[in-house]
């Protein structure tokens, strides 16, 4: 779900799995597309490109329950979390599980102080403060200049409990490689990559590390059948 330009998409495709990508942005679906005809013939056949979006995907998925659903990156953008996931519960299979990529309260605290922006390390307390106080989610300006919605990671996954999906495991994704840059380009020594690759993934899986990256990807796993919505 917001499958973007595929990259996601793509990847397990060419990994051997049947993927349905849901993508509302006409203009993403279009790099998506472009992409795509860049891959091996099977590649492409393993790949459904449909538009939709949160709200209506009964009526893109005709019901169909999936082993996986990602929904990576996209939470944020919308206005609570806790509607998402119930619509996205019914969809995936008993066992299966659910990806889900979100900024934390944490993570929107700490982002700005690492990177010694001292002012609007304040503005992200006071909003966090205020948050609190008026019983919302905090809110911020992401990179790209756009309003996003930081979740708080008790209440996210007790959301997802109730609607059948336990947390199994969660890590913590860009931990030290974004302090200095926005966007640092990646080593060109191979080793160094390697290096820090390896300390990301040891970092991004252990605490109290995990919880200063840039967003937390949880696997959240099926535990029961649900209920279909209205079924």
């Amino acid at each position: 779900m917001g499958a973007g330009q595929g990259t996601q998409s793509i990847r397990l495709a060419r990994a051997g799995h049947q993927v349905v990508a849901v993508e509302p942005d006409p203009d993403m679906r279009a790099v998506f597309r472009a992409a795509l005809t860049d891959q091996p013939d099977e590649v492409q056949a393993r790949v459904i490109l449909r538009e939709g979006s949160v709200g209506s995907l009964a009526a893109v998925t005709g019901g169909v329950v999936y082993d996986a659903v990602l929904l990576l990156g996209v939470l944020m953008y919308l206005p609570a979390s806790a509607p998402v996931l119930t619509e996205l519960a019914a969809h995936v299979a008993p066992g299966g599980f659910m990806a889900v990529a979100v900024r934390t309260a944490t993570s929107a605290l700490w982002r700005p102080a690492a990177r010694q922006d001292w002012q609007a390390a304040l503005a992200a307390l006071a909003e966090h403060d205020a948050a609190q106080a008026e019983g919302r989610d905090m809110r911020y300006i992401n990179e790209i200049g756009t309003p996003a919605r930081a979740d708080d990671f008790g209440q996210l996954t007790a959301a997802a409990a109730a609607d059948g999906l336990e947390l199994e495991n969660w890590y913590g994704v860009r931990i030290a490689v974004d302090m200095a840059e926005l966007d640092p380009p990646p080593p060109s020594d191979p080793g160094q990559l390697a290096a820090l690759l390896d300390v990301e993934e040891r970092l991004g899986a252990t605490d109290p590390y995990r919880q200063l990256g840039q967003l937390a990807h949880l696997i959240l796993r099926k535990t029961d059948g649900g209920a279909w919505p209205g079924g």
